[in-house]
């Protein structure tokens, strides 16, 4: 029989890449997607023909578990790091639906927003801060952060999910930091259409972009001047959106597959993603050369981000160029030898302001 495949959030920046490269490798595997609207549903279907498609939204428990009962493997991306509900209508359908014989797995989406806890406690903005968790060797440090972290809440019911239905659930609980990467078909660029990792290929059912760099880039190119957040000294982690997916995909493979390997799954099955990281100044001040060297501005200064200014621009995203979340991302490597491939967040910087040029059809 095929492997069944429940999706939330395929219209979206993560699961509509990730679902794309898992589609286009395994075509053989039966896809559900839960899709908002009809509208959305018909441009998924024109992406990808052959997927199922489910209407409804993450309000909707009863169909949620009735989708995870009936699936072999979960990826939740909507709204997942957040959304209790969903987390506790997902973890019912797969407790409710499989067996120590047949398991059911579940790739959700968190995030490593949940590293700032402490910037939080301290109520501090821009400071350097030398701790950098490690999803290896100091996974259990990670399993068992603080009830006051951003996303715990929602960590911890896959985490209790793992720890009680083990045998029944295998869960993989993946923490992306910044994402990037944006829309590219047959190698050149366009924005509006699909995901891409620049192989020129056309990924994803429906276009969307990241949130962080790009809403900081949007600030840059209409308010004319760079941010600096505190003192201008935090870190971030940061992976390209097709480094993401490539996760996703293996993933989703060794579930396929049956692996059940413990440091795949369950109470170590926390995954950190990362390609490196950033000085959130630093990427604003190389943001602003290739925005100058475009001719998309003139000269940009440094200016001071208050708090309250950071959350007006662009809610917590905003505020989080302030805040610190650095990881090392050892356990795909180590366990499903999952490198990441795709350019830096610098390097693809001159990418990044050009879409976002375009999509804000900012005028010289």
């Amino acid at each position: 029989m095929a492997v069944k495949v429940f999706v939330t959030g395929a219209t979206g920046y993560i699961a509509g890449d990730a679902i794309h490269h898992i589609y286009e490798k395994h075509p053989e595997y039966e896809y559900t997607l839960l899709i908002r609207t009809r509208e959305k549903a018909d441009i998924v279907k024109k992406a990808l023909p052959k997927v199922n498609i489910v209407i409804g939204d993450l309000e909707n428990s009863s169909l949620l578990e009735q989708q995870a009962s009936e699936a072999d493997v979960v990826l939740h991306a909507a709204d997942a790091s957040d959304h209790e509900g969903a987390a506790k209508a997902i973890a019912a359908g797969l407790v409710k639906g499989h067996t120590k014989e047949n398991p059911g797995f579940w790739l959700h989406t968190g995030g490593s927003g949940i590293l700032t806890y402490k910037d939080a406690e301290e109520d501090r903005l821009g400071e350097h801060d030398d701790k950098e968790y490690n999803d290896w060797s100091g996974v259990e440090e990670l399993t068992h952060l603080p009830d006051s972290a951003f996303h715990r809440n929602v960590d911890k019911i896959v985490l209790e999910t793992a720890e009680k239905h083990g045998d029944v659930v295998k869960t993989a609980l993946l923490c992306p930091p910044t994402i990037y990467g944006m829309a590219s078909v047959d190698g050149e660029r366009e924005l509006g259409q699909v995901l891409t990792c620049g192989t020129g290929k056309e990924r994803g059912p429906a276009s969307d972009r990241g949130r962080q760099v790009y809403e900081m880039t949007k600030l840059m190119l209409t308010s004319k001047y760079i941010p600096v957040v505190g003192s201008g000294k935090a870190r971030w982690n940061h992976i390209h959106v097709a480094d993401l997916a490539e996760l996703f995909l293996l993933l989703t493979k060794a579930a396929a597959a049956k692996r059940l390997d413990e440091e795949i799954w369950g109470p170590k099955g926390y995954y950190l993603v990362e390609n490196g990281e950033h000085v959130w100044t630093e990427l604003a001040e190389k943001i602003a050369h290739e925005a100058e060297k475009a001719g998309f501005v003139g000269k940009l200064e440094k200016q001071d981000l208050s708090k309250q200014a950071a959350l007006d621009q662009a809610g917590f995203e905003a505020v989080s160029w302030g805040l610190n979340s650095r990881g090392k991302a050892e356990r795909a490597r180590k366990v499903l030898g999952c490198e990441p491939t795709r350019p830096s967040i610098f390097e693809d910087s001159v990418n990044i302001v050009k879409e976002e040029h375009e999509r804000l059809s900012v005028k010289v």
